[in-house]
């Protein structure tokens, strides 16, 4: 398959848009799908879109856990055979199991790569369980979170290849008095809509300000191009930026158990009798 026709897959899969009008939008972009994407979003034949891209076509996700640090790691491979194969799972589980050795929350993807497990890098045992499965395997991702004594952890993994392991994995960190067991369940559920809504950020002051400027060239354009009197499209960017908000962040979504309560309020209610306050949370979605 030629470049061209990738990027058209690649960018109908992201878009929604038909073939031609894809074409035409590489065509007129230097064949650049990040703006192929936002052309084509100005245009109306575009479906809104939250990620610029899907990195992890097949593989898996897992979350790891000891006393001190939770380790998040993302593999991919080339099909979803792979990755629920036994011997695949195996060894995600002792590379994630072994992340855990070091209780190093700062260390980059590249770093990890090079330490020395069981006489070998890391690097070397990912060449090995290629040629066990026949497959390119890559560990794409690498997140470490702190534990400290005050903070409670929740997680879930959604579509579940292990307890532990699927394709999307979401660890939420909260300061609350006690671990009562109202305080893990409304932990729980919460994960459980995070990987459902999938936020950008927890707040609008979490949200990158290159995101929002894009967002509202895209939705000036969209909103001028439709014909509307100049003196309105101000008041109307205003009501579509705050939807985008709405949409974007997770305090302010609606909560998929009580939807006529924003995550926001419902912590609020929660905190009448069981203090529970978000202080950060990760998601890694494999394939969305």
């Amino acid at each position: 398959m030629s470049d061209l026709m990738n990027s058209i897959k690649d960018l109908r899969e992201m878009t929604g848009a038909g073939f031609l009008d894809c074409k035409k939008a590489l065509e007129g972009n230097d064949f650049d799908v990040d703006k192929s994407v936002t052309f084509l979003r100005k245009k109306g034949l575009a479906k809104a879109n939250k990620k610029s891209s899907r990195e992890a076509r097949e593989g898996a996700v897992g979350i790891y856990m000891n006393e001190n640090i939770v380790s998040i790691i993302q593999v991919n491979t080339e099909t979803d055979f792979a990755a629920k194969n036994e011997v695949f799972l195996d060894f995600m589980d002792k590379i994630g199991k072994f992340s855990l050795l070091k209780n190093d929350y700062n260390i980059s993807l590249s770093d990890f790569n090079n330490l020395i497990f069981e006489d070998s890098t890391i690097s070397d045992h990912f060449k090995d369980i290629i040629s066990k499965v026949g497959e390119n395997i890559i560990l794409s991702k690498l997140i470490v979170i702190q534990i400290d004594k005050k903070s409670m952890i929740s997680s879930y993994i959604h579509n579940p290849y292990r307890k532990n392991i699927g394709k999307i994995a979401v660890v939420l960190k909260a300061n609350t008095i006690e671990d009562s067991e109202e305080s893990k369940v409304f932990g729980k559920n919460l994960c459980m809509h995070i990987a459902a809504s999938k936020p950008l950020a927890l707040n609008v002051n979490g949200l990158d300000e290159d995101l929002i400027k894009k967002e509202k060239t895209i939705q000036f354009e969209t909103i001028k191009s439709s014909g509307k009197p100049e003196n309105i499209i101000e008041k109307i960017l205003e009501g579509k930026m705050k939807k985008f908000y709405s949409e974007s962040t997770l305090l302010n979504q609606k909560y998929i158990l009580d939807p006529d309560k924003t995550v926001s309020e419902a912590l609020i209610e929660f905190s009448k009798k069981n203090k529970f306050e978000i202080l950060d949370y990760r998601l890694l979605v494999l394939q969305s």
